[in-house]
C-alpha cells in the first residue's frame, strides 16, 4: 500500500472513530410525572377523595406504589393504588377523610422501560372558613 493510501485509510479510520465516540448515548427514558390531582403545592378548600397521577410512560402496577402521608407521619390513603385499566399511564389511590393540614404524596413507580422513579410532592387542605 502506498504512503498516500495509508494516510487516506488512517484518516478515514480516525474520522470513523471520532464519529462513534462523539455520538450521543442512546436515550434512556424514565417515567416522568406530567400531571397530578391535586397538583404539587396546591392549596385546597375541600379535601380530595383520591389522589391521581399521570406519567409519560405506562406503569407496571405490580412494582409501583403511591401513598399519602399527614404531617404527623400517618399514612392516610386506603392502600388501594391502582393503574387505570384504560390508561396505563394513570394511577390513583383513595384517601380517608382528610382534616385541614399539609399532606405528602409519595410515589415509586416502575415504568415499562424497566426504570424506577421515586419522588414526592405536597399539597395542603386549608381550614373551612
Amino acid at each position: 500500500m502506498s504512503g498516500r493510501r495509508r494516510l487516506t485509510a488512517a484518516g478515514a479510520l480516525a474520522a470513523a472513530l471520532l464519529a462513534v465516540s462523539s455520538a450521543p448515548p442512546p436515550a434512556r427514558a424514565h417515567a416522568v410525572l406530567v400531571r397530578s390531582i391535586p397538583a404539587s403545592r396546591a392549596v385546597l378548600g375541600e379535601p380530595p377523595d383520591r389522589v391521581q397521577l399521570w406519567f409519560n410512560e405506562r406503569i407496571e402496577a405490580a412494582f409501583s406504589s403511591v401513598s399519602v402521608w399527614s404531617e404527623a407521619g400517618a399514612q392516610v390513603d386506603r392502600r388501594d393504588m391502582a393503574v387505570d385499566p384504560d390508561d396505563a399511564k394513570h394511577v390513583a389511590v383513595t384517601v380517608k377523610a382528610l382534616a385541614p393540614g399539609r399532606y405528602v404524596v409519595r410515589f415509586r413507580v416502575l415504568s415499562v422501560d424497566g426504570h424506577i422513579v421515586q419522588a414526592s410532592f405536597a399539597f395542603t387542605v386549608k381550614p373551612r372558613s
